[in-house]
């Protein structure tokens, strides 16, 4: 992994952590898909929890450099970041187990990481 990539991964995960997002998990996207490099998923408590951790992710990338696009916050129940080379999929935890987006990603078990 580049040095850039891998300190912008640590960065977006850490950011997570401290905004307290539950069950953060990282998958590399390389070679999977054309849209990112890396996935991150992550969930908060309610909806005003996605919300601010989406708001807070991408204030704080912005903050360092890094480009940050957010799409679904009026709902707030599924909340994509988009910062280029990482794609952060935020969700309430019923949501993230409606779609279970991670199942796309578990028959390569590698791909996987807790964050």
């Amino acid at each position: 992994m580049a040095p850039e990539r891998s300190a912008m991964l640590a960065l977006v995960t850490q950011i997570l952590d401290d905004g307290k997002a539950e069950d953060i998990r990282q998958y590399n996207m390389m070679g999977r898909s054309p849209l990112a490099d890396y996935t991150v998923v992550a969930s908060g408590r309610s909806q005003r929890h996605v919300g601010a951790l989406a708001e807070q992710l991408e204030k704080k990338l912005r903050e360092v450099g890094y480009s940050a696009h957010i799409e679904g916050l009026p709902a707030c129940d599924w909340v994509l970041v988009d910062a280029l080379d990482i794609i952060v999929h935020l969700f309430r935890p019923e949501v993230r187990a409606f779609y279970n987006l991670e199942q796309m990603w578990s028959d390569d078990a590698s791909m996987a990481e807790a964050g």
